[in-house]
């Protein structure tokens, strides 16, 4: 909350108080006003349930599921622990790379890509997404597969939404997972994050309704056990939001000490060959590559993933996507890197 929206309920008394004292010297006082009443506590959460049930039903699930997910559940206490103390994200991009980029994660991805061919080069055909970014965000979101999250995810966001905090926003998360359930899919299998993010690619239950894909059979899509509605899933993601397969992620690169530091960001986008003109180098001194693709100039802040200092790199159309995939220029660049060296075999 900033500072302005702390103290506006102190300025607006302070306001009031000041209108009052002018009209208390120009007119009598008026007549006592009573105090408002104290706003009404907050219900238990066996209570906040029911309302929620309410107004689930009224948004279509059934009654079937609504008994299914929602009977005999609990606040997580756990979660909101979870929620209240998220670390402030100080590391630099170098010390994030280096954590998330292992030589053991870039070995396994290869040997995984290379198990999962036949089908990550159907899903490549079929998404125009190559598959070196789909087993990077595989990697990345749950280490292949191996660390899917183990909270019950309709249970987990009920706590969310019961709690407060941001409770519209994990309001409309249940209400989706509730739409999976409704869909076939069940609360047992439903397991993810402490926050909701469900499967082997990390989808929050939005998410899953507007990308999840399953690639054979019939029922829904399982992010959670089946590699190949995993693969399908994210690469539908990554192409309906926008991916261009004629197109690179971006590059790290060496600017001139003369670039004016307004130009850095992703609001501003020129061609490669205008960035050379500029001064932009490769990361090792080599000239930039003759070309037209637009690009921009983003650095990895340390702590806010701000884009005016760090290890610059020139980023292009698909480093916004996969910035939508996850809003961090850390998260973008690892994702590319990562894939970059998956590919290299």
């Amino acid at each position: 909350m900033s500072i302005v929206s702390r103290c506006a309920p102190w300025l607006a008394g302070l306001a009031l108080l000041i209108a009052g004292t002018v009209a208390h010297a120009q007119t009598p006082a008026p007549a006592p006003v009573q105090p408002p009443a104290d706003a009404a506590p907050k219900p238990d959460f066996g209570q906040w349930l029911e309302t929620f049930k309410l107004e689930a039903k009224g948004k279509g699930i059934s009654d079937v599921t609504l008994s299914t997910a929602l009977s005999g559940i609990e606040p997580i206490d756990k979660i909101l622990d979870f929620d209240r103390r998220q670390p402030e994200f100080t590391t630099t991009l170098d010390t994030y790379l280096a954590r998330t980029i292992t030589p053991e994660k870039i070995a396994k991805g290869r040997a995984l890509y290379a198990a999962n061919r036949k089908v990550l080069d159907d899903v490549q055909r079929k998404y125009q997404v190559p598959a070196k970014y789909i087993v990077a965000l595989w990697g990345i979101e749950s280490g292949f597969g191996a660390s899917t999250g183990g909270y019950p995810v309709v249970t987990a966001l009920a706590t969310l939404a019961y709690d407060g905090r941001r409770s519209q926003y994990f309001r409309t998360e249940l209400i989706d997972a509730l739409q999976i359930v409704d869909r076939g899919a069940t609360p047992t299998q439903m397991r993810g994050s402490w926050a909701g993010a469900m499967g082997q690619c990390q989808f929050m239950p939005s998410a899953y309704l507007k990308y999840a894909t399953r690639w054979n059979g019939q029922g829904p899509p399982d992010i959670w056990t089946t590699p190949a509605d995993v693969f399908a899933s994210a690469a539908n993601y990554l192409g309906t939001v926008g991916w261009d397969p004629k197109q690179s992620w971006g590059r790290p690169v060496r600017l001139s000490a003369h670039l004016d530091d307004s130009l850095i960001g992703l609001g501003v986008k020129k061609s490669v060959a205008e960035w050379a003109k500029l001064g932009v180098r490769e990361a090792n001194g080599r000239p930039l590559p003759k070309s037209d693709l637009m690009g921009s100039i983003v650095r990895a802040d340390p702590g806010r993933d701000k884009t005016n200092t760090g290890p610059p790199f020139l980023v292009y159309d698909n480093f916004r996507t996969l910035m939508n995939w996850n809003r961090s220029v850390f998260f973008a660049v690892a994702a590319g890197t990562l894939a970059e060296q998956i590919g290299k075999r």
